[in-house]
């Protein structure tokens, strides 16, 4: 099943309002505490003025940068906040689900288990301001993810200097189907890209994570 977050911007920034505004009044009916959806409020405003000034003709490259980071940012937390109040919450019907753009599940089908395996990872940096993410389970020579895992999160951040942790990558991206590619602004060549893996089940249960790999931004 591909991803629901939809990858153009402007799509995306459609998809992320009607989400907002149909969660809004009904936060008590999805018994969905009301401290949840303000931050991804404020975040969406974000991201609407940062993408209002990137398609601007004057535009620079900072207003794009802007609204990459903004973007990201909205995403990570749509996402956490999807998984934890609205997939699998009874409440939430599949009407509900169909209105804000979400995926279906079938309750009557249990879910799959919690991966065990690992992702690794091939890097391709051979288009300019690109990265494109390869994923396989480990010891395997085929790419794509293995049987009954829903797909693999990357766990990555630009970082100045290597992390110590997971805990430091603090950005996330998600696929189902491999490759996932990375986008830059020409401002960020040259930067480090720490990339670190792990693969997720259909309730976004996660398996362990896999080596933190650099790229340098073509």
């Amino acid at each position: 099943m591909p991803d629901y977050i939809p990858r153009g911007d402007e799509q995306f920034l459609l998809w992320a309002k009607n989400l907002v505004a149909y969660v809004q009044p009904k936060l008590t009916a999805f018994n969905i505490p009301a401290a949840a959806l303000p931050p991804i409020q404020t975040e969406l405003t974000n991201y609407e003025t940062a993408f209002t000034a990137a398609i601007d003709p004057n535009r620079g490259k900072v207003d794009v940068l802007n609204k990459n980071e903004s973007r990201d940012a909205l995403k990570t937390d749509i996402r956490a906040c999807v998984k934890a109040y609205l997939a699998y919450n009874p409440a939430v019907t599949d009407a509900d689900k169909e209105h804000m753009g979400l995926p279906l599940h079938d309750a009557t089908r249990s879910s799959a288990p919690v991966p065990k395996t690992i992702p690794e990872l091939e890097l391709d940096s051979s288009v300019i301001r690109q990265i494109s993410v390869h994923f396989r389970d480990a010891g395997s020579d085929k790419r794509g993810k293995p049987a009954h895992v829903h797909g693999v999160e990357l766990r990555w951040a630009l970082l100045d200097k290597p992390p110590q942790s997971v805990e430091d990558l603090t950005k996330s991206a998600f696929d189902t189907a491999s490759p996932y590619t990375f986008k830059f602004d020409e401002t960020q060549r040259g930067r480090a890209l720490y990339i670190c893996p792990c693969w997720e089940n259909n309730k976004g249960e996660k398996g362990p994570y896999g080596e933190i790999v650099k790229a340098i931004i073509p």
